[in-house]
């Protein structure tokens, strides 16, 4: 095992530059999820990390060695791709042997090896079948097999359950968080589903055109965003954002573009009459008498809760409550904010201020 050190890399191709600076620090044994939208960066640093695309300036570090100019076979990295990459003419014992057959291992080190993660991973029934004869689910742990035999350093995970269903993306989260906490080893794990970064994670980072937004354990980010963002990325549904500005009054508030007055808890000087976010999200959302008068959109019953659409004054808002909501489209409800549950930011910079 070893720590994983990005230090100030850059990425351009051609002329276009897709990475601007990124440092991150991950140590040893960590489960580290980069996360964001398509086009953000964050398969292209995984790459870099594998040796599969040259950094064009800066460092990056596998323990203390910088890795740099060193072939991607020589890193002690394992990656598990999004398509499995498995040889279709292989069983399941070669297809995970086979990376040991690559560094000439004697076969009875390879019989053991795959024996060992055949049973980490529950595939010891499976080891002479073929992959047309296995699930989605099996084939991805097939391909988890083939990294753990390898007995890396860091584990590279590039989007591994993209291409499986619901179902089987649940009970695959599970499988490689109880992996890594079985194995301890360092992983770096790409999605952009918020979902997998929340529920697997020990640090998340966010990236955005390029950049790291922020980073931080799940429950950080969700809880005090760095920026608008974050604050709309991560958690689903995603947090609501409600343009305007503080007024003073008899007690201070945030007056929307429309000119509804929303609660605020803490006093705010400096930023009086300056464009702000008024951002909340969907679970500090509440009903009940003396709330603000909303209209309803629509309503999705869920089951275990329910998610209500709000119009509020120009704004569409969205409410998650766990009792049963029986409102009819057009109906008036009054809406009650938690205050204290309020973020505000910077409408210029789209920085958080409180």
């Amino acid at each position: 095992m070893a720590s994983v050190d990005i230090v100030n890399v850059y990425k351009s191709f051609g002329i276009h530059e897709v990475i601007h600076g990124i440092s991150v620090v991950i140590p040893d044994g960590e489960f580290v999820i980069l996360v964001g939208p398509s086009g953000c960066g964050k398969s292209t640093l995984l790459r870099m990390l594998a040796g599969l695309e040259p950094v064009t300036s800066g460092n990056i570090k596998i323990g203390n060695r910088v890795v740099n100019d060193v072939a991607p076979k020589d890193r002690d990295v394992a990656m598990v791709f999004q398509n499995y990459a498995l040889y279709p003419h292989k069983t399941v014992a070669e297809n995970m042997g086979f990376p040991l057959k690559l560094r000439r291992a004697p076969k009875a080190e390879i019989e053991a090896q795959v024996n060992r993660a055949a049973e980490i991973l529950s595939l010891a029934p499976f080891l002479s079948r073929y992959p047309r004869q296995l699930s989605g689910g099996q084939r991805q742990r097939v391909a988890m097999g083939r990294a753990i035999v390898r007995n890396p350093k860091v584990f590279l995970f590039d989007e591994p359950l993209s291409n499986l269903d619901a179902k089987l993306r649940v009970q695959m989260r599970t499988e490689i968080k109880e992996l890594h906490q079985r194995l301890k080893t360092t992983t770096v794990y790409v999605t952009h589903d918020q979902v997998e970064a929340m529920t697997m994670a020990d640090r998340i980072v966010v990236m955005h055109e390029g950049v790291v937004e922020q980073v931080g354990s799940p429950l950080e980010l969700y809880d005090q965003p760095a920026n608008i963002f974050v604050a709309g990325f991560i958690g689903s549904p995603a947090m609501n954002l409600i343009k305007g500005k503080i007024n003073d009054g008899p007690e201070q508030s945030f007056e929307t573009e429309t000119g509804i007055k929303l609660p605020i808890a803490k006093y705010f000087k400096e930023v009086k009459d300056r464009p702000l976010i008024y951002g909340i999200r969907p679970e500090h959302l509440s009903l009940g008498n003396g709330g603000i008068a909303t209209e309803v959109c629509v309503v999705e019953p869920l089951g275990s809760e329910t998610q209500v659409i709000f119009k509020l004054g120009g704004e569409r808002i969205v409410g998650v409550f766990r009792e049963r909501v029986s409102a009819r489209l057009g109906e008036n409800l009054p809406l009650i904010l938690d205050p204290a549950a309020v973020h505000l930011f910077d409408e210029a910079t789209g920085e958080r201020l409180n």
